[in-house]
């Protein structure tokens, strides 16, 4: 039996604009980063680095949930949904985002230090949390 090859339009198929729109804009601020790649599932779009995956992003009816991974915790915010530890060195950060404004330039600096473990980052000195 053949097994469907998931694509993005599949993510984003009949989906409210406004969760579009929000899938995106994260992908706009991940595109900022540098460049990247997409492995996309059914679970789940992730985009990846040039040593692993960094995030991931997949758009529902309320918006996008999602994770990025980086090397300290982050546990004062209402848009992290949970944390848990992935290594020694690694923090895989539950999201939710309803509003294009929860998008924010403290996002993006997440994905930027999520967007530096996908290059391999996380492999050197652990960073001060």
């Amino acid at each position: 039996m053949d097994q469907k090859a998931w694509t993005i339009d599949d993510h984003l198929q009949d989906k409210p604009d406004a969760s579009v729109a929000l899938y995106h804009e994260f992908i706009r601020l991940v595109e900022a980063c540098g460049p990247f790649t997409y492995a996309v599932s059914k679970g789940m779009i992730t985009v990846k680095g040039t040593r692993r995956g960094f995030a991931g992003v997949k758009p529902d009816a309320r918006g996008l949930r999602g994770y990025f991974d980086i090397q300290r915790t982050i546990s004062d915010d209402a848009r992290i949904t949970g944390v848990s530890p992935y290594t020694k060195r690694l923090f895989v950060h539950a999201f939710r985002i309803a509003d294009l404004t929860e998008l924010d330039e403290e996002f993006a600096g997440w994905l930027r230090e999520a967007y530096e473990v996908g290059q391999g980052g996380h492999l050197g000195t652990p960073r001060e949390g």
